[in-house]
C-alpha cells in the first residue's frame, strides 16, 4: 500500500546557518519514510523558490545565493507524494549575516618609552560581528590570553618596559566568533626615550657663570681700569 510521507526535514548543507553576503548556500530537504516518488517544494515567507521530483527516497537539495538581506527570510520545504493529502511541510530555517572582521589596528597613546615604564596596547578591528577575540603577542609568542569583546571596544593590555627585549615587535589577533575569521596586525615597536644627560644641568650652570663674568668685566672696566690709567699719565 502506498505510503504517507514523513514530515522533512530541512538543514543546511554546510552546517551553518551563519552566511555573509554573496554566500552560495546549498539547503537539503528529506523525507526519510514514505511511498516514492516525491515532490519537494523550496518556499521563502511562503513563496516558492524552487521545486524538484525525486524517484527514490533520497535528499532534493537547492542551491541558493545570499545576495540581499530579503534573501535571509525563514525557509520551508513541503514533500509530497501521489497519496492523497499525502503533503508535509518541513522545520523552518533563517539565516544569520555575519560580517568578516576587518584587520585590527594596534596601538599605543605613546611610541616612546624607558626602561622602568608601565604602557598601554590597544587592538580594535573596526568591522565584524561580535563577539571578537583578541590576543596580543610579542614576536610569535602570545603575551596575553583570549579577551573576548562583546561590544565594538578594543582590548587592551598592560605592560611594564622591564629590558631591551621588552622594545621588540608587538602584534595583535582578531578572531571570529563566526566562520574562523582570522587577522592579523601590523607590527608596532616601541622607540627608547632618550634620558636627559645628567651633564647638562652642569654645562648649562658652566655658561651662564662664564656670561656672568664677562657681563661684570664688561660693567667693570669703564669704573676701574680706565680711571687708573688716566691717572698714570
Amino acid at each position: 500500500f502506498p505510503e504517507m510521507l514523513s514530515n522533512p526535514r530541512l538543514i543546511p548543507v554546510q552546517g551553518t546557518l551563519n552566511v555573509v553576503m554573496n554566500q552560495n548556500v546549498t539547503l537539503s530537504c528529506h523525507s526519510n519514510s514514505g511511498s516514492p516518488p516525491v515532490r519537494y517544494t523550496l518556499f521563502k515567507h511562503s513563496q516558492k523558490v524552487s521545486a524538484s521530483h525525486r524517484p527514490d527516497l533520497t535528499p532534493s537539495l537547492f542551491n541558493l545565493t545570499i545576495n540581499s538581506a530579503s534573501d535571509l527570510g525563514e525557509y520551508k520545504c513541503k514533500a509530497e507524494n501521489n497519496i492523497s493529502r499525502g503533503e508535509k511541510y518541513s522545520n523552518s530555517l533563517n539565516f544569520t549575516l555575519i560580517e568578516p572582521i576587518s584587520k585590527p589596528v594596534l596601538s599605543s597613546p605613546t611610541s616612546q618609552a624607558k626602561k622602568g615604564q608601565n604602557v598601554t596596547l590597544s587592538c580594535l578591528s573596526e568591522n565584524g560581528s561580535l563577539p571578537i577575540t583578541y590576543v596580543f603577542f610579542k614576536g610569535k609568542e602570545s603575551i596575553s590570553p583570549p579577551v573576548k569583546m562583546q561590544k565594538k571596544e578594543a582590548a587592551v593590555i598592560f605592560l611594564f618596559i622591564n629590558s631591551s627585549s621588552d622594545f621588540g615587535t608587538y602584534k595583535c589577533r582578531a578572531k571570529s566568533s563566526f566562520c574562523n575569521n582570522t587577522k592579523y596586525s601590523n607590527g608596532f615597536n616601541f622607540t627608547l626615550a632618550e634620558e636627559r644627560s645628567h651633564s647638562q644641568p652642569l654645562i648649562i650652570s658652566l655658561v651662564l657663570i662664564l656670561l656672568l663674568f664677562i657681563i661684570g668685566s664688561a660693567l667693570v672696566i669703564p669704573f676701574v681700569i680706565i680711571p687708573s690709567y688716566k691717572s698714570s699719565e
